[in-house]
């Protein structure tokens, strides 16, 4: 081992003895930094297989794609989440958004086995906000965490592509209908250039039922995209978890 090696495991060792790395969720003390205690690991439910377009997980079935897809075949190509939304992977993402708690997009980017699931080398999307809630936020978090994608995969972000040419109302509570119609209009490209046969992974927090995403995806195609995916830390599976 290299001096300067030395000289950055011992200060990186100094610093652990005095600001001990803590669990994301509950803040126990761990063995280093983004990783969960055993009980909050415990709590996670980590998703793999299901729906081979949406990521839904399949139950008592050989079928590799599920009936809603095969009805209806939605904008996304695929759709693919580490975690189902449950109060563990919830409590990272209100404290990240709500409580400003910006260093947990370095926890929740970790997505390798989804990421590598996806369409290899495909540039990296945040899902926008409007100026108006990006002023009251401060940040986009979908940003943060596209951004920690790109540096963990070596990929290419871009975090200005898409825009909210206008605000919409909180989309929580309203009808699938009731919400596209809500976010009808409301994206914009901000070069289509950069758009035109690229293949597209947009990033989010949480997928919810898709109305924002499927919006994205559609202004994407219309203006030259290959194709468009969607990554995000969690994804609901049970209705009933929504809080």
């Amino acid at each position: 081992m290299s001096f300067s090696a030395t000289i950055r495991r011992a200060g990186r060792f100094g610093l652990y003895f005095a600001l001990p790395p803590r669990c994301p969720a509950c803040g126990a003390i761990t063995a280093d930094v983004d990783l969960f205690c055993d009980g909050c690991w415990g709590e996670v439910e980590f998703l793999g297989g299901g729906c081979t377009t949406c990521g839904l997980p399949l139950e008592a079935t050989d079928a590799e794609t599920c009936g809603a897809c095969l009805a209806e075949p939605p904008p996304l190509a695929r759709i693919r989440s580490a975690v189902a939304y449950g109060d563990t992977a919830r409590s990272l993402v209100l404290r990240l958004k709500y409580g400003r708690k910006t260093a947990l997009a370095r926890t929740m980017a970790p997505m390798r086995r989804p990421l590598g699931e996806l369409t290899p080398g495909a540039l990296l999307v945040p899902v926008p906000l409007h100026r108006r809630r990006l002023w009251g936020r401060g940040f986009n978090q979908a940003a943060l965490i596209a951004a920690e994608l790109a540096r963990k995969s070596g990929g290419q972000a871009d975090p200005l592509l898409l825009r909210r040419s206008r605000h919409t109302p909180r989309l929580k509570g309203m009808s699938v209908s009731e919400r596209r119609r809500a976010v009808q209009g409301a994206l914009a490209v901000r070069d289509e250039g950069a758009v035109r046969g690229r293949d597209i992974i947009l990033v989010d927090d949480v997928y919810t039922n898709g109305s924002t995403a499927a919006a994205c995806a559609r202004m994407l195609k219309r203006n030259g995209a290959a194709s468009v995916e969607l990554l995000t830390w969690a994804r609901v599976v049970r209705p009933t978890t929504i809080r």
